[in-house]
């Protein structure tokens, strides 16, 4: 299920930029009703542990403007039918997966040099005034090309469930 929800998510991401609650906050139900069904309090207890995990992975990266909240509410989503430890791996896959997506992405339209240059100001803007968003350098300020960002996540749960 987890794959059929990433794979759902993606195609909504690429279509629309966005990835409806109706995949998130609907997948993360289920799996907690199918967890409690099949396993009991145990089965609800890890498939909510697993949600929080998921949640707390990418939230950071969403408070500062960096994430959309879909994005995080995924990784959330997927961590209730994986579990707490798989929801932590999933976020490390993804954001490496996200990483080399991205180079690649500012390679084909001409903007890597202007992103690696936005990283510096970003790193620069975290020493002056502690770790706060940017005034531009958010999603929603932002110029450059936009990664639908399901599209690492379900590159890191695939790696996670075939490593972990």
């Amino acid at each position: 299920m987890a794959l059929a929800v990433a794979a759902l998510a993606c195609v909504t991401d690429l279509r629309t930029r966005h990835i409806p609650n109706g995949v998130t906050l609907g997948g993360a139900v289920l799996g907690l009703a199918y967890a409690s069904i099949f396993d009991g309090m145990r089965g609800a207890s890890f498939s909510a542990l697993g949600w929080a995990a998921g949640l707390a992975v990418f939230l950071p990266f969403f408070l500062l403007g960096g994430l959309g909240a879909g994005d995080v509410k995924l990784v959330a989503c997927l961590g209730a039918w994986l579990g707490p430890e798989t929801a932590l791996w999933t976020g490390l896959y993804a954001a490496l997966a996200g990483g080399v997506m991205a180079i690649v992405l500012g390679l084909a339209t001409g903007y890597l040099g202007a992103a690696l240059r936005n990283v510096a100001d970003l790193l620069m803007h975290f020493r002056v005034f502690g770790v706060r968003p940017h005034p531009t350098l958010t999603l929603k300020h932002g110029k450059g090309p936009r990664l639908p960002y399901a599209l690492p996540i379900a590159a890191g749960v695939i790696a996670a469930m075939w490593l972990h």
